[in-house]
């Protein structure tokens, strides 16, 4: 049998689970407590930080027939189900795909049937901001009028694009970009329980890269192990994300500081013709320029460095002041890469 993806294996199964989104999770863990769950939510935020796993989890813990606190048991039969990915009470719509009106029009002709097993009904469409005008007029008047068995749930990363009419009536929860520290402390977490041995500061070079998105960070450690085996160096994980801090990042650090432009553009021109991506070249500066400020201010005995990097970086923080830092940071932040062939 095929080995199960992390993100998959890892997915959350309580409320408790969903890092990064505590104000969220609590109140609908409270709402469930209560008996008084909404008949709509709309979940909003960026890729991978747990709004389609939120949904399920409140459709798990309405129809849980032992709730604790308002968290699902994990253990009576409709748990399992929910856990097994066989509940018939929970209904999965993909709004980029089945974004028409017939779509909406077959949904709202099976809300009105109760539900097989479980209290609720409960439907969950990812993606809605994709559904076409007569489809929203449709989902409207549903909306408008729920039956008292059914409770809709609509996650998007786009909530600008949602007529008003539907936000008006959805309890509105936005879920935010989840700290490095929370990831790694996550990806912590996954290894321990899969007997990962990951050099110290790895997880956080890991987090780091996924930019708040937990499911991005979870999948970016699948990869490495599956490229590199259980047991990663800090060479293997920043060769994997792409994020090697070599000579010419630091030098290129260096050139940023000393505002020399015309070295700046040539350390960029010959990364870029050896095939570095050049984002990914750019973001492994920053990496540095950042470790050079945390030096300078004492701050830097946990960054992730090797002793000959750490020397090299220490060298750096003595001669550059904090203000020719912040510029060069600033001066990286407004490079424009639209037009920019090797990162399309």
């Amino acid at each position: 049998m095929a080995q199960e993806v992390l993100y998959r294996k890892w997915r959350p199964r309580r409320f408790a689970d969903v890092v990064g989104q505590e104000p969220v999770s609590t109140t609908l863990r409270h709402a469930v407590a209560a008996g008084t769950p909404a008949h709509a939510y709309l979940f909003t935020g960026p890729r991978g930080t747990g709004k389609t796993s939120t949904g399920r989890i409140l459709a798990k813990a309405v129809n849980c027939t032992s709730p604790v606190e308002g968290e699902p048991c994990g253990m009576c039969a409709s748990c399992v189900t929910y856990d097994e990915g066989r509940s018939l009470d929970l209904i999965e719509l993909d709004a980029a795909s089945n974004r028409g009106i017939d779509e909406i029009r077959d949904l709202r002709e099976s809300a009105g049937y109760s539900p097989t097993a479980g209290r609720y009904k409960v439907y969950l469409i990812d993606e809605v901001h994709m559904l076409t005008d007569a489809a929203f007029n449709a989902l409207l008047k549903t909306l408008e009028e729920p039956p008292p068995h059914v409770i809709f749930v609509l996650a998007t990363t786009e909530p600008y694009k949602i007529p008003a009419t539907i936000l008006s009536r959805c309890q509105r929860f936005d879920l935010r970009l989840i700290s490095v520290a929370t990831i790694a402390r996550l990806l912590e977490t996954i290894g321990a329980g899969e007997g990962f041995e990951v050099a110290a500061g790895g997880y956080e070079l890991v987090a780091r890269q996924a930019t708040g998105s937990a499911r991005d960070a979870v999948n970016l450690l699948d990869q490495l192990v599956a490229y590199n085996g259980t047991n990663l160096s800090l060479d293997d994980v920043r060769a994997g994300l792409g994020l090697v801090i070599d000579d010419r990042a630091a030098d290129l650090a260096r050139a940023a500081i000393g505002r020399d432009l015309k070295a700046g553009l040539s350390l960029l021109a010959a990364a870029r013709d050896d095939g570095v991506e050049v984002r990914s070249f750019i973001k492994s500066v920053v990496d540095v320029l950042r470790s050079v400020l945390l030096l300078k201010a004492g701050a830097g005995d946990q960054l992730p460095l090797s002793d000959a990097q750490r020397d090299d970086l220490e060298s750096l923080s003595v001669t550059a002041s904090v203000g020719d830092i912040a510029a060069a940071l600033e001066a990286l932040g407004e490079i424009d890469f639209a037009g920019d062939a090797y990162d399309s």
